[in-house]
């Protein structure tokens, strides 16, 4: 295994006032929203009182035997989730359990603060572990105890320790970890093994180095006669900050300290991240102006050898039927422990106004239900946090899921700040000007200058919360 980096940021504030909460203000319920999600989605979360969110304003938790749940995943995502609550209805038949979906990103999380404030909250719900600052910062998250864990199963031994390190705050748990998705290195195998990339077993050299991995960018193109490899460098902000963050928490970068509100870059390194990054596009290895889709299409129609992107592409690429393999993202730099960018989802208890309304129990032995069925969530390239399905025999002949587990070692999180993590404005912001390094708008000096900017804009502004 990879050796660990250092957990990147701090968590976020200090915890809440002791004392029951009180009945949010309008003014609360926009401030929090506009710390989570956008106002617009805030104002389409308060209306209709028939939909799961006005039910949350309006009505009351329901009868003892339901209990809701939120998330967002569709697509393949979604499919294998409701195969997981399937399969918990059928184990426990007086459950009356009410999943929602609602669309990812900012229109979520603002339905779940709204909730949450509105003393309506679901009883178990979905988040990404780089919101957990956030969220537990503004009193939002039900502390998990030792005694419930051990009582359901769920020793802290039994997961994978940087996701379960992630999911505390403030010295408590708040969230059950649920998988790791890094950023990886997707690789066409068979234009691997024409451009004498792979070894006599079939497994790719090894391409970790600066100019080991550029080499191996220039042998596939001169088998695609295109391109070494495709990112998303259009409409795409967050995979261009995952390139960057990969690259520079290699090198040992910081961004952020104290809680978000002190700026700490590292000029110099975030300059090489930036110079390296340039030579991508600079030597035509890498195209500029594509989105996702056609990041994608580029590796699948043979015109790139390689993709950098999540691992949750897996099954765009499965579908096209081409022969691949992923790996985690190469160590470019050795300045400091492998790190390549990660988030992870979680399973978060928010406050409900008592304990009947909470439903902790039925809610953690749920959770557990989630857990055991990791097996099926690993399908969608997610790295299973809990070890009993990680460690497994099982698992361990995924493939290609089982020849990138080792990046979770080195899951680099966003850095704890108010306005970080998951589609956020350190992801918009930063990624805009990795976007523009990548294209050649902005040279490596000039982007490290402008990330420091747009970090000290960020780290004045006062939270919502």
């Amino acid at each position: 295994m990879r050796d660990r980096p250092p957990l990147p940021g701090t968590p976020l504030g200090g915890p809440p006032p002791a004392g029951s909460r009180t009945a949010p203000t309008r003014r609360a319920l926009l401030r929090a929203a506009g710390a989570l999600g956008a106002t617009a989605a805030a104002g389409g979360a308060l209306s209709g009182c028939g939909t799961a969110i006005g039910q949350g304003f309006t009505g009351d938790s329901g009868p003892a035997s339901l209990l809701n749940f939120w998330n967002p995943f569709t697509g393949g995502d979604g499919a294998r989730m409701v195969e997981m609550e399937r399969d918990y209805r059928k184990r426990h038949p007086d459950v009356d359990l009410k999943a929602t979906t609602f669309v990812w990103g900012d229109p979520y999380y603002t339905k779940l603060t709204l909730a949450t404030l509105g003393d309506r909250p679901p009883q178990v719900a979905i988040t990404h572990l780089s919101k957990i600052p956030t969220l537990a910062g503004a009193g939002l998250l039900r502390e998990i105890g030792d005694d419930e864990l051990a009582a359901h199963g769920m020793g802290a031994d039994r997961f994978d320790q940087r996701a379960w390190r992630k999911a505390h705050y403030d010295g408590a748990l708040r969230a059950i970890p649920l998988d790791t998705h890094p950023f990886v290195l997707y690789v066409r195998t068979d234009i691997a093994k024409k451009a004498g990339l792979t070894g006599s077993g079939g497994e790719l050299a090894d391409v970790d180095g600066p100019e080991q991995f550029l080499d191996a960018l220039r042998a596939a193109k001169e088998v695609t006669g295109a391109w070494g490899c495709s990112i998303a460098s259009t409409k795409d902000p967050s995979t261009c900050f995952r390139l960057f963050w990969s690259l520079y928490r290699q090198l040992g970068g910081r961004l952020l300290a104290d809680e978000g509100a002190k700026v700490v870059i590292d000029m110099e390194a975030a300059g090489e991240a930036f110079a390296y990054i340039r030579r991508l596009t600079q030597e035509k290895l890498v195209p500029t102006g594509v989105d996702s889709p056609g990041a994608i299409t580029l590796l699948t129609s043979g015109q790139a050898g390689f993709l950098m992107d999540g691992v949750w592409q897996i099954l765009a690429v499965q579908d096209s039927k081409v022969a691949f393999d992923m790996l985690p993202f190469p160590r470019i730099f050795r300045d400091a422990p492998y790190a390549c960018h990660a988030d992870s989802h979680g399973l978060v208890l928010p406050k409900a106004p008592s304990p009947d309304a909470q439903r902790a129990d039925r809610s953690l032995e749920f959770i557990r239900s989630l857990l055991d069925a990791s097996d099926a969530w690993a399908g969608g390239g997610h790295i299973p946090a809990w070890l009993p399905t990680q460690e497994s025999e099982a698992y361990r002949k995924l493939e290609p899921q089982a020849h990138y587990a080792a990046a979770s070692d080195g899951a680099a999180y966003d850095p704890g700040a108010w306005y970080s993590g998951a589609g956020s404005s350190l992801h918009n912001r930063l990624g805009d000007v990795c976007a523009s390094v990548l294209g050649g708008r902005t040279t490596p000096t000039r982007g490290a200058a402008r990330i420091r900017e747009e970090l000290r804009e960020l780290a004045a502004t006062p939270s919502p919360l």
